[in-house]
């Protein structure tokens, strides 16, 4: 199994992701906004997504996408294939699309919206917590992408403060602060105990 970011070279898979994308919404009966093969080729061409595939077969994606200038980094359109469900391979693609998204956007807090539990564990594996949707971006071209979903009206009806979606946070400089206070804990407490 190969999981790599993806390139030009991968486009030739877009139609199919998109197509999967799109057949997962209607088989799970829960919203995931639609993707045009022209879109998740344009976030390949950038070097914005993790594509996984095994003998020229697709088998998993992930994308980031960018907003607010820069301070808000997503994750979106996680998929993997239904012949290759089962092997922890989305956890692999999201683990790499985070450590490219922190590589890319060093500071960018890192969010994501899903109705999927299994996501949410992993998201929650890698540091994300449940947020209130005014804590991400405010950029209303993020909040169109969700038109294709079919919770849409959800959204629209609660001026985006409600959905079915959770949204999921990882700021980077909460992680730093903490990291801080242990590092100045740990050194208190060696001080303490070598005097």
């Amino acid at each position: 199994m190969e999981i790599v970011i993806a390139g030009s070279k991968h486009i030739q898979f877009a139609q199919t992701i998109s197509k999967t994308i799109e057949e997962s919404a209607k088989d799970r009966g829960t919203g995931i906004a639609r993707r045009t093969p022209e879109y998740i080729a344009q976030k390949m061409q950038n070097g914005n997504a993790v594509i996984a595939y095994e003998n020229d077969q697709f088998a998993g994606f992930c994308y980031i996408e960018i907003w607010g200038h820069g301070k808000y980094v997503a994750h979106s359109g996680l998929i993997v294939s239904p012949q290759f469900r089962g092997r922890g391979l989305a956890k692999e693609i999201k683990k790499r699309v985070f450590e490219l998204s922190l590589k890319k956007f060093p500071g960018a807090k890192i969010f994501g919206i899903t109705t999927g539990q299994a996501v949410m564990k992993i998201n929650y594996d890698l540091g994300y917590k449940p947020v209130h949707f005014s804590e991400l971006t405010d950029d209303p071209e993020f909040w169109k992408g969700c038109q294709t979903c079919k919770n849409f009206d959800v959204l629209t009806r609660t001026e985006r403060k409600l959905c079915l979606c959770t949204g999921m946070l990882f700021d980077p400089t909460e992680k730093k602060q903490k990291q801080s206070k242990t590092s100045a804990f740990l050194s208190g407490l060696f001080k303490k105990n070598t005097k």
